[in-house]
């Protein structure tokens, strides 16, 4: 049986380019999230991140920079949640100079639930101190960023 989805979000004084980057670049994953990371931003592309020494393993499914990305997600080895049997929505939307960040995790086992809905909100904290820090920059805007309200595609509640 699959729990209700766990959503979380968060505002961060960033913009939603710089935002994007701690999602798709290995050297930002690791300022919040993980020990390591090995990303393929496109969709199938690899996502893999070893967290707290568990390995993560899923693809990228779609991405829409820097608005929306979906990845799947489950842990090598796992019989409970094993690679892409759930999945991520992160959902980037400008809040006048910051983003709002949504994050929506579909398809967890009922008895996960209650660790991702606290594991979620620790990590979008340490996104964003992480997106803050100095130290790292964006490449520079997505060649695809627009400004706006909110993203039609995202399926997170937007609250």
């Amino acid at each position: 049986m699959t729990a209700e989805p766990v959503r979380a979000s968060i505002r961060i004084d960033a913009a939603p380019e710089r935002v994007w980057e701690f999602f798709t670049r290995p050297e930002a994953m690791i300022r919040w999230m993980g020990e390591y990371a090995a990303l393929a931003p496109r969709p199938g592309g690899e996502f893999t991140v070893n967290i707290k020494g568990t390995p993560v393993r899923g693809h990228y499914l779609e991405l829409d920079p820097p608005h929306r990305l979906v990845v799947s997600w489950g842990y090598a080895g796992s019989e409970e949640l094993p690679p892409g049997a759930s999945a991520v929505e992160i959902c980037l939307v400008r809040d006048g100079t910051g983003t709002r960040v949504h994050l929506e995790h579909r398809d967890l086992p009922a008895p996960e639930e209650p660790g991702y809905a606290k594991g979620w909100t620790h990590y979008l904290a340490r996104l964003a101190a992480a997106s803050l820090s100095s130290g790292f920059s964006v490449i520079g805007p997505h060649p695809r960023s627009r400004s706006g309200t909110g993203h039609p595609g995202c399926r997170t509640r937007l609250s």
